[in-house]
């Protein structure tokens, strides 16, 4: 990426996704006084005094721990440090000067990346309180107060790390790539499509249930183009969402699903369909979503002559509400069939960017209104007498009729199937809106 980087570092629970998002001005990381909350690396866009950065928060770093999942997030914090053109370390003033905080510091310095010096939880405004000198020990030099809560001292840290930021020769245009949220039940295999994509670790992957709780973005550049890759929590049954935390989780994978232009939804080949993989997927399709559903874990399945067909035939039969839905199966272990997959979104992508001109949308319907009356109901008839598309993303109908009412569902699934038969649009659902002519009624 040509934007540069800024990571945000810390031991647990000092206030790095809070400063995090104060410095975005939005509510992108998962906040809670809780220790080890955020455990992947999150990217942000941020900007000051016209200058723009990537933000990266990151979860907090316990140098000794041999808990699983806490070295993992300092792995993640490590990698973090490794892309970072400058490093926030964050402190806690009410705390002091502790020893995780002293390795942390040993370890920023170690990677030779320029370090800003912030001491969190300085609320009030004013003289700097005595307690802020203890900092000077770390060897980072001078050190930053700043309430993250409040927002002060804010200013004063960004035209520090303003400092030590690379010039900006060239732009980060993102217009041309596109944005693919990795949606599914939890423990499917979501982060390890990621890191298989990524070629490198970009996301924890543990077998552990609601390991990932941040939507993450990656951005995967290739000879099939650019991608922003967006793993997200797994996304369970309501009664089951039970902490703060995990709550945040799903509106989070369901937040990354609106900002994205394709939505991969992925199934456990071992498992199977299930009810709330429909629930998982009904949400890209209301949202007008172009979609793919990706059989992970087929590696694991014992084959014969017709497995593959018979199990996107049941499959078929299940995501019944998403015929227009292709199937690709692969394995994120041993990288099987990722190029069909890259190729797959990016197919489906199109399709849901796809116009087509009045004059050929009518010729259809005109064709499929010959071969199928439209309906009627005491005497009269529903009558079309053009229709057009006002918009993409999705493909998006509008029919001009004499009733609104005489136009049934089922006819409309006719002429839905004629006009998919004609122009494809395979991946993405359409949508029609009917308007009685000389009105703005909309059904």
């Amino acid at each position: 990426m040509s934007l540069p980087i800024v990571a945000i570092v810390g031991r647990p629970n000092v206030g790095k996704s809070t400063l995090f998002n104060k410095l975005i001005g939005q509510r992108l990381s998962i906040v809670e006084d809780t220790p080890g909350v955020t455990r992947d690396r999150i990217y942000a866009k941020c900007e000051w005094l016209g200058h723009e950065f990537m933000l990266v928060d990151t979860g907090g770093i316990e140098p000794e721990s041999d808990d699983i999942i806490l070295a993992q997030m300092r792995r993640q914090a490590e990698l973090a440090i490794l892309k970072a053109d400058v490093t926030i370390l964050v402190t806690d003033l009410k705390c002091g000067v502790t020893a995780t905080d002293y390795e942390v510091a040993q370890m920023l310095l170690k990677s030779g990346k320029p370090i800003v010096l912030c001491v969190n939880k300085v609320d009030n405004v004013g003289e700097p309180p005595m307690e802020l000198y203890e900092f000077y020990n770390l060897g980072l030099g001078e050190p930053f107060p700043v309430s993250s809560v409040h927002g002060h001292g804010t200013g004063d840290l960004l035209d520090e790390v303003l400092k030590y930021l690379p010039d900006e020769n060239e732009e980060d245009d993102d217009d041309d790539s596109i944005k693919v949220a990795v949606i599914g039940k939890p423990n499917v295999g979501k982060s390890s499509i990621i890191n298989k994509i990524c070629g490198e670790e970009r996301v924890i992957v543990s077998n552990i249930a609601g390991t990932t709780r941040d939507a993450t973005d990656s951005v995967v550049e290739n000879e099939k183009g650019k991608f922003v890759f967006i793993d997200t929590a797994g996304i369970r049954r309501k009664s089951k969402v039970l902490e703060t935390i995990e709550k945040y989780s799903v509106l989070r994978a369901y937040m990354a699903v609106d900002r994205a232009d394709v939505a991969v939804i992925v199934i456990d080949a071992t498992v199977g369909f299930t009810e709330q993989d429909s629930k998982v997927a009904g949400y890209a399709h209301e949202k007008g979503k172009a979609c793919v559903v990706a059989v992970n874990k087929w590696d694991a399945i014992e084959k014969e002559t017709n497995t593959m067909n018979d199990f996107q035939k049941k499959l078929q039969d299940d995501f019944s509400f998403m015929s227009y839905v292709p199937f690709v199966f692969i394995s994120a272990k041993t990288g099987l069939r990722m190029d069909k997959l890259f190729d797959t979104i990016k197919f489906v992508a199109e399709q849901n960017s796809i116009r087509i001109p009045t004059g050929r949308l009518n010729d259809v319907l005109a064709y499929a209104t010959q071969r199928v009356q439209p309906p009627s109901d005491k005497g009269r008839r529903l009558k079309i007498y053009y229709m057009t598309q006002v918009s993409t993303k999705p493909p998006t109908f509008v029919f001009f009729v004499n009733r609104a009412d005489l136009y049934h569902f089922s006819y409309q699934r006719y002429i839905e199937n004629q006009i998919r038969e004609t122009f494809g649009l395979e991946g993405t659902p359409i949508v029609f809106k009917i308007r009685e002519r000389d009105k703005d009624d909309v059904k």
